[in-house]
Formats: structure tokens, C-alpha cells, sequence
């Protein structure tokens, strides 16, 4: 079985394995208070162009979101998102496991608009009962969203505006950050998610790494005693340096960017094909995810060599479905799924 259904399914890279080897009998302070932790910082603050913003590394995407939203949130308030958001729709309802409702917005695309913030926003303090309701205290978005969809420049000022005049701090999820980065049609950059950010982070799980995710914090007022609640939700590893580690290996230079482009570029090459064999798709995702309609059929029959995602159905005979690329997918298989697709439509 050759698998595209997530991008998670292997191990680590061999640079990053390497790394770990090389130093696993060192003695290093815990908690994330070594010098692999440090230098990993550096090198990440290099890549964003900041000085000025606070990192901490965690193991897992959920824990990540889950942590950093509690810190932030009064007990009164929610976390705005997409409906389709990860944290609405993939997270056992851990979010409202630490007492704060998400508060979806209907989204047709992954995406949440400025419009619809300051719509939500709006009609929240016109009630003349609003202390009864959920009050929103924080925009949650993704980049790239859950369904491979990417927000532009222009659309993130737009939302950062927003957020900045109602008082609503934005955090971008980023467990895909590089696919998004790499992507040919992004704008993006890792400065500009600095500039219009409150926090975002960098996620490793899905992009090379063992585990592990590392949260930017670029507001300084939602920095203080964040280590606090770190250790409070299970968040603070012992083994800390085995995060730094991985991330330096990730960074020192530019490999967590090449591998990201090497998963974009083989995504587009199945869009292409895809598109050429007149497939429609149920997003128009340039990331390393793709999302085609076909028929149950065709999926029956390509589902005895590739695993795939089911998405959701179309009709009473077709399916969106997803196929992901990784860091580590093999193009002889990607090569290996065309040429059966093709035969498809012989």
C-alpha cells in the first residue's frame, strides 16, 4: 500500500535523526533550558527577521493550540475560527475542555474574512444583554487552512487590522507553516506573520520532525507567566533539548523550507494531471494537500494500491477525497498513482 492520506505518516529526516544520535549521551539542563533550545531560537529568529519574540517549544499541534488559547482567554471568553477549523472540527473539544467556547464563523474554503470578525464582534456588544452571551476574546486562523487553502497578504492585513481595532489577538496555527510558505502562491512570508500576528508557530510534526511545534509569541503582554501555564497543561517536556535539537537541525540553514518545497512541487504535479483528466476539486489548494472529486467507483478501485482521506461526499456517487504529499513522499509513487489514474480514464 503506498499512502498520501496524511502527511505524518513517517518518521523523522535523516538530518534530524542524525542530529539526535550525535547528541544523545550529552548531559543538558531540562525543561527547555539548554543550549540546543537556545541556538534553535536563534536560528529561528534569524528566519523570521525578529529579535523581539518569544519562543517555546511543544511536542504536539492540539496541545500547542490548546495551551496557548487558555493562557490568553479570560474565563468569560471564546476563540473565533472558521467552522472547518481544527480546533472546531479535529480536537476532541479540547479548547472547550479548558472552559472557553470556540466560536465558529461559516467558511466555505478554510478562510475567515475581516468583515466577518468585526460582523461577529459587532453583534456580540450591540446586545443589550451581552455579558449573558460568550464574549469573542481571540481570532484563531490557519495557515495554511485545514482544507490546503492560503490566505493572502492582502487578506491577513485585512484581518490583523480588524483584530487590532476590536482588541482581539490573532493567532495563526502553522502545523503545515512551511507547505503554506513554499507554496507558489503564496506571499507570505515568516516576517509577515511577525508584523500582523499576535503568535503563531512553526510546526515540526507534519514537516520532518519526530514531533514537535514551536510557538512565537510576538505580543509581549501575552508573554508573561506563559512557562506557568506550560507546565500546567503537560506542555513543559523534561527532555526539552530533544525539541531544540530537532528544530536546529530544521533550521540551522534552510531545510525545513526544501522539504517543504519538495512536497508543494509534487502536490502540483498531481493538480496538474488531475486537472488534465478533468477532475474537478472541492478546494483550490496549491499546498501540499489535494482535494479531487471522484466517483466512488474510481476510488474503489484506486483505494486497492493508495490510501487516501475521505473528505465528504458530493453526490450520491462521488467524493471529495484528499491526497497529501509529504517531506518524504517518493515521486516514483506519485509518478506510480498518475499513470494508474490515467488508466482510469482509458
Amino acid at each position: 500500500m503506498i499512502r498520501f492520506e496524511c502527511d505524518y505518516g513517517e518518521g523523522a529526516h535523516s538530518q534530524v535523526m542524525q542530529m539526535l544520535a550525535d547528541t544523545n549521551m550529552e548531559q543538558t539542563p531540562g525543561y527547555g533550558e539548554d543550549a540546543y533550545c537556545e541556538k534553535a531560537k536563534e536560528y529561528i529568529k534569524k528566519h523570521c527577521g525578529a529579535e523581539d519574540i518569544d519562543i517555546h517549544f511543544l511536542v504536539g499541534g492540539t496541545q500547542t493550540n490548546m495551551t496557548f488559547i487558555a493562557s490568553v482567554l479570560r474565563p468569560h471568553q471564546g476563540v473565533v475560527a472558521a467552522s472547518t477549523g481544527h480546533i472546531n472540527v479535529h480536537e476532541s473539544g479540547a479548547i472547550e475542555a479548558t472552559g472557553h467556547k470556540v466560536m465558529p464563523i461559516p467558511s466555505t474554503d478554510g478562510k475567515i474574512y475581516a468583515h466577518q470578525v468585526k460582523e461577529l464582534y459587532d453583534e456580540h456588544w450591540s446586545l443589550s444583554n451581552h455579558e449573558h452571551e460568550v464574549q469573542p476574546g481571540m481570532v484563531y486562523i490557519s495557515q495554511p487552512t485545514e482544507n490546503g487553502t492560503l490566505y493572502t497578504k492582502a487578506e491577513l492585513e485585512a484581518l490583523s487590522a480588524v483584530c487590532k481595532a476590536c482588541g482581539l489577538p490573532l493567532y495563526v496555527d502553522g502545523a503545515r507553516l512551511g507547505y503554506g510558505i513554499m507554496s507558489p502562491a503564496n506571499d507570505v512570508s515568516l516576517n509577515d506573520l511577525v508584523r500582523l500576528s499576535d503568535a503563531f508557530y512553526i510546526g515540526g510534526t507534519k514537516q520532518g520532525m519526530l514531533f514537535g511545534e514551536a510557538l512565537v509569541i510576538v505580543n509581549p503582554a501575552l508573554r508573561r507567566d506563559f512557562r506557568y501555564i506550560l507546565k500546567q497543561k503537560g506542555g513543559m517536556l523534561a527532555k526539552g533539548r530533544l525539541l531544540g535539537v530537532q528544530y536546529c537541525a530544521m533550521f540551522k540553514e534552510n531545510l525545513y523550507f526544501e522539504l517543504s518545497d519538495h512536497a508543494d512541487k509534487l502536490a502540483m504535479k498531481l493538480k496538474a494531471v488531475l486537472a488534465e483528466l478533468g477532475y474537478s476539486f472541492r478546494y483550490e489548494s496549491y499546498t501540499n494537500q489535494q482535494f479531487p472529486i471522484m466517483s466512488d467507483a474510481e476510488l474503489a478501485e484506486i483505494g486497492k494500491k493508495y490510501a487516501y482521506s475521505f473528505w465528504e461526499k458530493v453526490d450520491e456517487s462521488h467524493s471529495a477525497v484528499r491526497f497529501c504529499m509529504s517531506w518524504a513522499t517518493k515521486e516514483e509513487d506519485v509518478d506510480a498513482l498518475i499513470e494508474d489514474l490515467r488508466a482510469l480514464k482509458k
